[in-house]
């Protein structure tokens, strides 16, 4: 495992790592408090493959997220960890039954789900949980925003009494405290973010933009500055529109959205994980928990609707040691908005006011002034 790990050029345990994986090596129930981009997701694989590997009896674990992609992002850092030879499922929609079914039955070890197929899996006598000795719920508290409460409260019901539970969240409200007493037995409590705060590693600035001219804006930030971007719309249709706009000012971009189908959402990560599309247009769906390396800048094109979405977009950069810059497109009836959740979070972002300068150019870089 050591050798692994030094391969993938994990050197340095994250405080999370360092706090939550000897309890979970130990076999006691975890309840961790963490930030995206912490390194929850080591957290919790190391002491599973630790466990399979040295354990005399065939023991399983399942894995439960809110999203397609997070689901895909474990089962591949699994993979990478094990070097393939661990035998692990895939169960989430959007993708074909028939391989999902065939790999759990194969006599896979790792089942990684989101909760509505496995659900689905489970009300048809599909599959059997009942060799289940550890239980994860990452990104909990998105599952229960998502309205997933009722399908895990039915797949906890068919595991074992005497499993382990490691359970992660970003938050800690009333509901996640009860998901916990329900499922978690004397749990070590780990809180490494007791309050939530965008990274220290990001730059945050506002801009304050006309909502006419918030495209322009964008266009002239991807001119003047260098590396990726990952710019945050409000709704499907918003990222599609932004998107395709980019696309025919010259920036390579892709939209990712609940609307597009599997393959696309996973070509068009795949592509800016690759470096094929700079920009990649999304909804609030890919806003927590998925690692795509390298993010130089977050935009938030248009305000989120919480103080807490800020913080799981602007969390795209800035993951580990690195920096990043954040920019918030504000327009006049925004204000109020972004004055609500940089007093929510205790920040102020650095402001400008964008006027223009040149009506008539067609270059956005010379369009804008900041002052």
């Amino acid at each position: 495992m050591q050798r692994q790990l030094a391969d993938a050029n994990f050197i340095h345990l994250t405080p999370v790592q360092a706090a939550a994986i000897p309890p979970a090596m130990e076999g006691r129930d975890v309840l961790a408090t963490a930030q995206t981009g912490t390194g929850k997701t080591l957290s919790f694989l190391i002491p599973l493959i630790e466990r399979m590997a040295t354990s005399t009896n065939d023991t399983k674990a399942l894995v439960l997220l809110p999203t397609r992609e997070l689901a895909m992002q474990v089962l591949e850092a699994w993979r990478n960890l094990t070097k393939s030879r661990g035998k692990a499922a895939l169960v989430c929609g959007g993708l074909a039954e028939g391989p999902q079914l065939s790999d759990i039955r194969k006599g896979a070890r790792l089942i990684v789900a989101t909760p509505g197929r496995l659900e689905d899996y489970l009300s048809r006598k599909l599959v059997n949980l009942s060799g289940v000795k550890v239980l994860v719920l990452d990104e909990v508290d998105r599952m229960l925003d998502m309205g997933f409460k009722p399908a895990i409260r039915r797949i906890a019901a068919v595991l074992p009494r005497d499993r382990q539970t490691l359970c992660y969240s970003a938050t800690v409200s009333p509901e996640i405290r009860e998901v916990a007493s329900l499922y978690l037995r004397n749990p070590v409590r780990i809180d490494i973010t007791s309050e939530l705060k965008p990274s220290p590693n990001v730059k945050l600035q506002t801009f304050e933009v006309p909502v006419d001219k918030k495209q322009e804006l964008l266009e002239h930030l991807l001119g003047s500055s260098d590396g990726s971007f990952m710019v945050f719309v409000r709704t499907k249709h918003g990222a599609d529109r932004v998107a395709r706009r980019l696309s025919r000012a010259g920036f390579a971009a892709a939209p990712i959205h609940g609307d597009r189908s599997q393959s696309q959402r996973n070509s068009a990560l795949r592509g800016f994980a690759e470096g094929h599309h700079r920009v990649l247009v999304a909804t609030d769906v890919v806003a927590r928990g998925i690692d795509v390396a390298g993010v130089a800048h977050v935009v938030n094109f248009d305000l989120p609707r919480e103080a807490e979405d800020f913080v799981h977009r602007v969390g795209r950069t800035g993951r580990a040691a690195s920096h990043g810059m954040a920019s918030t497109f504000a327009a006049p009836d925004e204000a109020q908005a972004l004055k609500n959740i940089e007093r929510t979070l205790a920040i102020n972002t650095k402001k400008y006011r964008v006027r223009p300068i040149h009506a008539v150019s067609s270059q956005a870089a010379r369009t804008f002034a900041a002052s």
